[in-house]
């Protein structure tokens, strides 16, 4: 039986990683418990309570057979405000775990990027070739992450591969997250009887993608071996205005009201959404179109309502 470390294994992407790996492999799950999850681990599955940063997540890597790196710190407010906290976290985090990985016989280390790589972007859709200009500190530090885990397979021969989620989404986001926390925001809002608020025309676009495809990609490459070194976007390759994700929302809620706009934010990238012919060589097939994905958010946090 494989042995999986999940690393930030409590919150959203790895909570779901920890789901479908744990019936038929070892799972380990490392987390500081930093973003407060209310995610009770399966039974059977063991939890180390630490820092990426540690002597004992370099020594936790080294005894297992894939290592997929999900914790980070994901603020871009925060990325902002204090960028050395920032890069700590995501560039000497990832940094540490290498060489941990440097040290056992690992079969794969996946590394969690993020499309905030790209910055503003120059043309649509957005592929692995595009020009990487981050807007943030965190989008920084996820390149600077990207880079030596390429590094490390080119130097030593570590079998990483790293993956550049777009908006991600699920019943478990938090709603603080600027990039799929406006889902929460807006039916927190409807579910109330209160207008979505949209920050400046609505016409922006994104690229919201399930957290199950997310969890689909990653299972197809911790058994592929072909593709080691490797950077992939992972999307629906559909884009989504946000006055269109609005209509959603309150077509669910079966409601009719008024959208609230407000000026809007500052640096806010106006379309965005990717090209995954990359990921589709490795079998990768979002399955979940966004009305379904809605529905279950709405389904698991707002049944009472």
């Amino acid at each position: 039986m494989r042995k999986i470390l999940i690393t930030g294994g409590m919150g959203q992407v790895g909570s779901y990683l920890v789901d479908k790996f744990h019936s038929h492999s070892q799972v380990t799950v490392l987390d500081n418990l930093s973003s407060r999850s209310k995610y009770v681990l399966p039974e059977g599955v063991d939890l180390v309570k630490d820092d990426i940063r540690s002597s004992v997540a370099q020594d936790l890597v080294s005894d297992h057979d894939i290592v997929i790196h999900t914790a980070a710190q994901i603020s871009v407010k925060k990325s902002m405000e204090d960028p050395l906290f920032d890069a700590d976290n995501n560039v000497f985090g990832t940094l540490n775990l290498l060489e941990g990985a440097r040290k056992g016989d690992l079969e794969k280390f996946i590394y969690f990027s993020s499309a905030a790589v790209y910055g503003n972007p120059e043309y649509l859709a957005v592929d692995e070739k595009h020009p990487v200009n981050p807007m943030s500190p965190y989008g920084a530090s996820k390149l600077c992450g990207e880079k030596y885990c390429t590094m490390y397979h080119d130097a030593y021969g570590l079998p990483t591969v790293c993956i550049r989620p777009f908006n991600i989404y699920s019943p478990r986001q938090d709603p603080s997250n600027p990039y799929s926390g406006v889902i929460t925001k807006f039916m927190e809002r409807v579910s109330q009887d209160l207008p979505p608020i949209i920050f400046g025309d609505g016409m922006q676009t994104r690229d919201f993608v399930s957290v199950h495809d997310i969890v689909n990609m990653v299972l197809l490459l911790s058994e592929d071996r072909d593709y080691n070194g490797e950077v992939f976007n992972v999307g629906t390759g559909v884009k989504t205005s946000v006055i269109e994700l609005a209509d959603m929302i309150m077509d669910l809620f079966d409601l009719d009201m008024d959208i609230e706009f407000r000026d809007p934010m500052q640096g806010d990238i106006r379309d965005s959404y990717s090209d995954i012919s990359k990921a589709k060589k490795v079998g990768y097939r979002p399955q979940i179109e966004l009305k379904r994905g809605l529905k279950e958010i709405s389904d698991t946090m707002f049944t009472a309502e």
